[in-house]
């Protein structure tokens, strides 16, 4: 399996590259064409995991590669970039996030959906084993009430502000809150930005905090039911991308998409719904 890399320059191709190229993990499947990112970051990754092909634009993969990680630190630019790929049928793993529009998410959606292209994406906080944990602890004992979950973001910060980082809290929080979304505020203090809203049954609050100076607050997130409360601080390790790397190979082996695509739309929903609230104001009801 030839798995082609658009935009080098996040840390998590250090990840892929090691976990396929230098370790063998994922079976047959090998990082063999990176596009995007710098001369001398893509020379270094050519070098470490014996990759052949650098090509200057996306489209250069076409033809050397079976699948494709989009893995641009930018959501903006994502649909550009996994556009050409789906289009010809390849199956596509978007790192997060999928996009910083519903209208980009859905028109890759419907793309993947026409041309019969498996999509997915996520954060890799999605697959920790904390997160599983308390899915499955979620599942045994029904639908929570309330889901609670904090963690990093900078409303400011590069890459698509708030969109960056805070996808992560979003997508663990959608992953134990299933259902339509309603009713987003989002709120602000000094140093936190807090996004409310209804999943399906479940009450939804994300805490977006803005990192200290020195070192910033870890992941966490709680589930309550009328009966109990269930909490778990979500660490990753130094192969955390490597749960969700695996969940994409096993869709390009069998066409069928780990993450239902109404599934892939929702964070991107509520994280749009709080980027317009902090353009428009300290708090907002959308």
């Amino acid at each position: 399996m030839r798995i082609g890399i658009v935009g080098t320059d996040n840390s998590h191709v250090d990840q892929i590259v090691r976990h396929l190229n230098i370790e063998g993990g994922g079976g047959d499947a090998r990082v063999v064409a990176i596009s995007g990112g710098h001369g001398r970051r893509n020379e270094a990754l050519a070098a470490t995991g014996g990759i052949t092909e650098i090509v200057d634009e996306p489209t250069g993969l076409l033809g050397l590669v079976d699948a494709v990680v989009v893995a641009d630190r930018d959501g903006a630019r994502h649909r550009d970039q996994a556009m050409p790929f789906l289009t010809e049928g390849l199956p596509v793993f978007v790192d997060k996030p999928l996009a910083r529009t519903v209208e980009d998410a859905q028109a890759l959606i419907d793309t993947a959906r026409a041309h019969d292209a498996p999509l997915t994406s996520s954060s890799a906080l999605r697959w920790l084993p904390g997160t599983d944990a308390l899915a499955a602890r979620s599942a045994g004992e029904g639908r929570p009430q309330l889901v609670v979950v904090t963690g990093p973001a900078d409303p400011a910060g590069d890459h698509g502000g708030i969109f960056f980082y805070g996808i992560h809290a979003v997508d663990v929080a959608l992953r134990l809150a299933p259902g339509e979304i309603s009713g987003i505020r989002t709120d602000t203090t000094g140093t936190t930005v807090v996004a409310s809203f209804t999943a399906g049954g479940t009450r939804v609050v994300v805490n977006f905090v803005r990192p200290g100076r020195t070192e910033q607050i870890p992941f966490h997130a709680m589930t309550f039911t009328r009966e109990s409360m269930a909490q778990q601080t979500l660490v990753p390790g130094a192969d955390y991308c490597v749960p969700g790397l695996e969940a994409f190979l096993g869709m390009v082996r069998t066409g069928r998409p780990p993450i239902g695509y109404g599934d892939l739309l929702r964070p991107v929903e509520v994280l749009e719904s709080v980027a317009a609230a902090l353009d428009g104001g300290p708090a907002a009801d959308r």
